[in-house]
């Protein structure tokens, strides 16, 4: 409802406004940042951070399956009592590994988002940078994911300008990554495939 009210309050706007003030360009953001370098710098830094989180996780199951099968062998000899408090064990265990599942799945939500925060910002300051240079009064987000525009026949693609601003931006900052990013104006690599969502608990 209120991405509703907001397109319908901008094309009011928009054509309230003289003819000659009516700039309007496009771009497709989610498009814009897949093929910065930096992305790409981004993905592998969040791989190597997943793999850590996921190589966590099969140690302690690889604790807990070794523990019970310890006790499996032990349990005939073993006394009610003793039972009880190397079950509960197990138990204790397997809570805390599903707790660590749960956590490292935010924690891995909040590594991306530090990731791609910075590029986020240098793409939204070429965006910037080349709709005051050309003299756009709004820029409209056409992404899939965040598609604000049911209709923009007339408007102007910026992409390739600002693609070519970011260019001569310097490279952002990816928190982690070493410093091997491509310098301005070098080729842009091809999309990247998303990163890895960490395993999904166990029963």
């Amino acid at each position: 409802m209120n991405k509703l009210k907001t397109l319908v309050l901008f094309a009011l706007l928009a054509f309230s406004l003289p003819a000659g003030a009516q700039k309007i360009a496009h771009i497709n953001f989610d498009s814009l940042v897949s093929v910065m370098p930096e992305t790409k710098t981004a993905t592998e830094v969040a791989q190597s951070y997943l793999k850590g989180l996921q190589d966590e996780i099969i140690a302690m199951q690889n604790e807990l399956e070794t523990k019970y099968k310890k006790y499996m062998e032990d349990e005939p000899n073993l006394s009610e009592l003793v039972k009880k408090s190397q079950m509960e064990s197990l138990q204790q265990l397997q809570a805390r590994i599903q707790d660590f599942q749960q956590q490292a799945a935010e924690d891995y939500k909040r590594k991306q988002e530090e990731l791609t925060r910075p590029i986020f910002e240098k793409a939204k300051k070429a965006v910037d940078a080349v709709a005051k240079e050309m003299g756009y009064k709004y820029v409209l987000d056409t992404s899939p994911s965040n598609n604000t525009v049911l209709y923009f026949d007339g408007s102007d693609d910026i992409f390739i300008a600002v693609k070519k601003k970011l260019e001569s931006m310097p490279a952002a900052v990816i928190p982690g990554a070493q410093s091997t990013q491509p310098k301005p104006g070098a080729p842009a690599p091809k999309p990247a495939a998303p990163a890895q969502t960490p395993p999904k608990k166990t029963n």
